[in-house]
């Protein structure tokens, strides 16, 4: 399997989750950070994470402290160390919900969490970088890189939806322009991913899903903050109420 987790590329993508931590609780932040990376797929199951020395760079922590880190995530079955020249720290697949058992699990997550301050919160933080997209407007380059993101999920096998849909919103949030935005917003998916994680992918829902991402995008390169905003207000009720569904 190809590498792509190596390399500054890599590392670039890692820079919605990964910032310096502060002195005191460099350890918790730090595994707080890199949880997110996995759970939001930013590096997916099987590839490699970037190496020590550059994650321990980025968030400003000592390697012994990353290996810490590592060491518990190693425990809780997330990730797995390989020796040898291709080795390294490997994330790996997420156990799947069992069949049948999705919406009790789902229940029992959603006891951990204020699912309407969570949901909320996440509408807040989309609507507010989609229209600060549209309202700046985007470069040829950011213009490129959220048609990419949408081009991913449109081409996405079922299974690999999820991630590619994370990445798209992480994408927009990015592009917005403030790196605080972008961090909280990543900390409020992983709560919502795992939620989701507990419901199956219906095709229909994903299709609307997909017609209301084109005319996002749409909307944002035309510079079109107003039907931004609204485009992503209905696209997080979407969410909303199919969560809310589930738990009837």
């Amino acid at each position: 399997m190809a590498d792509t987790a190596s390399g500054g590329g890599a590392m670039a993508r890692l820079n919605p989750v990964l910032r310096q931590v502060r002195a005191g609780s460099g350890f918790e932040e730090a595994l707080e950070q890199i949880l997110q990376v996995v759970r939001l797929g930013l590096v997916p199951a099987g590839e490699r994470l970037p190496p020590e020395r550059e994650l321990a760079e980025r968030m400003g922590i000592s390697r012994v402290t990353l290996r810490e880190v590592l060491k518990v995530l190693q425990e809780q079955g997330l990730v797995e160390a390989r020796r040898g020249r291709y080795g390294g720290t490997f994330v790996l697949p997420r156990p799947d919900t069992p069949v049948g058992g999705g919406e009790d699990e789902l229940r029992r997550r959603v006891a951990g969490v204020d699912l309407e301050d969570v949901l909320r919160f996440r509408e807040v933080l989309e609507v507010g970088a989609a229209g600060l997209c549209a309202a700046q407007g985007l470069s040829e380059e950011e213009s490129e890189r959220l048609l990419a993101a949408l081009a991913a999920t449109q081409d996405a096998p079922l299974a690999d939806y999820r991630r590619r849909d994370t990445l798209f919103h992480l994408a927009l949030c990015e592009l917005a322009g403030s790196p605080t935005l972008t961090a909280q917003y990543a900390a409020v998916r992983a709560a919502v991913n795992d939620l989701l994680d507990c419901i199956p992918l219906l095709v229909r829902n994903l299709e609307h899903s997909q017609q209301q991402h084109a005319a996002l995008v749409e909307a944002v390169l035309e510079r079109d903050a107003d039907a931004a905003r609204e485009v992503m207000r209905e696209h997080c009720c979407g969410t909303a109420a199919l969560l809310r569904g589930f738990l009837a």
